[in-house]
């Protein structure tokens, strides 16, 4: 059966596991069919409010009980928007104002909260919509009405501006990236999955909807639970999790605090990392404990609906080699423009190129944001034939003597220093391999031409650039290096640098 809305998932686990656990935390558990009649009574009480494609703002924390809001949202014929509790005021403003939305779904624990934004439209509560009674005739008129690229999400990304950028997702990609996601790497109804991802990063879409297609179970691990490592650990053996889909700063975490050496989550098969570069000596250390289970670097932005690449691990990498970012998944176009967007191709090895991308799994682009969407959704410039939409990513990438992509980093973050172009991705890689080094993050101070490493680690500055002066020319070793006891991580698991260059900046 063709699939043309994300809901025949939820339908179809309903009807063939109805008293399975779909989504569950450390205090609720919902089945497929507890799941399916809460976004049943949502979507009536919405719709009836709503008209289709309209925006539903979610302002609920990170529980099982706000994955039920979200297919509310889709039930009304609409799309939904996480909007993170704790978020600064003015950036929340900010993403509601350019959503412009009717209303603003809460819970009572947060009403009070809610109301503080001021929010011009009517502040709902979950606990009210749920005692909704169903409508079957308006949920069966929104569904007829409905298209496979009407809007699904909106995930709000930083803007170059300061002004967020809502990237809208349709069904069509969703669905064609779960379908292929899950045959690929083997999901099944037996996968316990453990989200990691906040629920406005699309890491989390990766936990979402293959639980809902394979009839898997979600558990959703708290946030805290990755300040205590133990506690981490214990939840996954507890839940019997076979399956992360995790940020590699996540993942970075048990690794650089020796997690295993406590316990070990026999039950774990697949264990698949995205975000950021991931470090080789610590995929080595997972893959030590966890020899037997499933390897996968994914590769992609939000705007191409998760991931456009992927690479399997099937040898061994020594600490100074990079891991591919692999093949295209089948309906998207991943490959290389040179600065004239002319093609890179493999019989190239080393040259840059902007990793672009083609195909079904691309946003409709940017949130009542025409401009900042004509500048990356763009005509394929090697087709002057007919319409076909691209995105370009912005991160730059090479073909290896091996045939293999590789990541090379992002164009933000190809530097021109003392006369000669770097890449800070390279700089990183070769301190990172040096041992009793376990993460580096460097930095262009512009302004004072110095390259800035951000280390955790044991070694001193002076052995550093003994070490990196082995393998680097003297103009692509850091100016200053700033060991730091860890890594800041932004919300969605990445490093944030902001953060590195203001502790840089008051310690100056």
């Amino acid at each position: 059966m063709q699939i043309q809305n994300i809901l025949n998932y939820l339908e179809a686990s309903a009807a063939s596991c109805p008293e399975k656990a779909a989504f569950e935390d450390l205090e609720h558990s919902y089945t497929f069919a507890q799941v399916q009649e809460n976004a049943r009574r949502m979507g009536s009480a919405l719709a009836a409010e709503l008209s289709p494609n309209a925006p539903v703002p979610v302002f609920m924390e990170k529980e099982a009980w706000t994955l039920n809001v979200f297919m509310g949202a889709v039930c009304a014929g609409c799309f939904y928007t996480l909007v993170e509790p704790e978020l600064p005021v003015e950036r929340v403003r900010l993403i509601l104002e350019t959503l412009d939305a009717q209303v603003l779904v809460t819970t009572e624990k947060l009403k009070e909260k809610a109301e503080g934004l001021g929010f011009q439209g009517r502040i709902l509560l979950a606990e009210d919509l749920v005692q909704t009674e169903v409508n079957q005739s308006l949920l069966e008129a929104r569904r007829k009405g409905a298209c496979d690229t009407d809007p699904l999400y909106a995930m709000f990304t930083s803007g170059s501006t300061g002004v967020p950028k809502g990237v809208v997702v349709s069904h069509r990609s969703v669905i064609d990236f779960t379908e292929h996601f899950t045959e690929i790497f083997g999901f099944t109804s037996e996968d316990v999955i453990a989200n990691q991802a906040p629920f406005d990063f699309d890491v989390s879409v990766k936990d979402l909807y293959p639980t809902l297609k394979c009839g898997a179970t979600m558990e959703v691990i708290p946030k805290k639970f990755f300040s205590v490592p133990k506690k981490l650990i214990d939840f996954l053996d507890d839940r019997k999790v076979t399956s992360l889909t995790w940020a590699v700063s996540a993942l970075c975490i048990i690794s650089m605090l020796k997690g295993f050496r406590y316990k070990v989550p026999g039950s774990i098969r697949r264990v698949m990392f995205s975000g950021e570069v991931m470090p080789v000596k610590h995929l080595n250390y997972w893959r030590s404990y966890l020899p037997e289970a499933r390897y996968v670097n994914l590769y992609g932005p939000t705007e191409i609906t998760c991931n456009c690449t992927y690479y399997e691990i099937k040898k061994d990498f020594t600490e100074e080699e990079q891991i591919p970012i692999g093949i295209a998944f089948p309906n998207e176009r991943v490959f290389l423009l040179d600065e004239e967007d002319h093609l890179v191709t493999a019989e190239n090895p080393g040259m840059l190129g902007e990793i672009c991308v083609t195909g079904t799994a691309l946003a409709l682009g940017y949130y009542a944001n025409p401009e900042k969407t004509a500048e990356v959704f763009v005509q394929n410039p090697l087709n002057r034939r007919y319409l076909e939409p691209m995105y370009r990513t912005g991160d730059l990438g090479r073909y290896g003597e091996d045939g293999e992509l590789y990541y090379a980093t992002r164009k933000d973050f190809q530097i021109k220093h003392m006369g000669h172009r770097i890449e800070l991705g390279e700089v990183e890689a070769a301190c990172q391999a040096l041992e009793g080094i376990s993460r580096v993050c460097c930095i262009y101070d512009e302004p004072n031409t110095k390259i800035i490493a951000f280390y955790v680690g044991k070694l001193e500055s002076k052995e550093i650039i003994r070490g990196m002066g082995e393998k680097l020319p003297r103009f692509m070793i850091p100016n200053v290096f700033q060991k730091v006891d860890a890594m800041p991580l932004t919300k969605n698991g990445k490093i944030d640098r902001k953060a590195l260059m203001a502790s840089y900046e008051e310690r100056k």
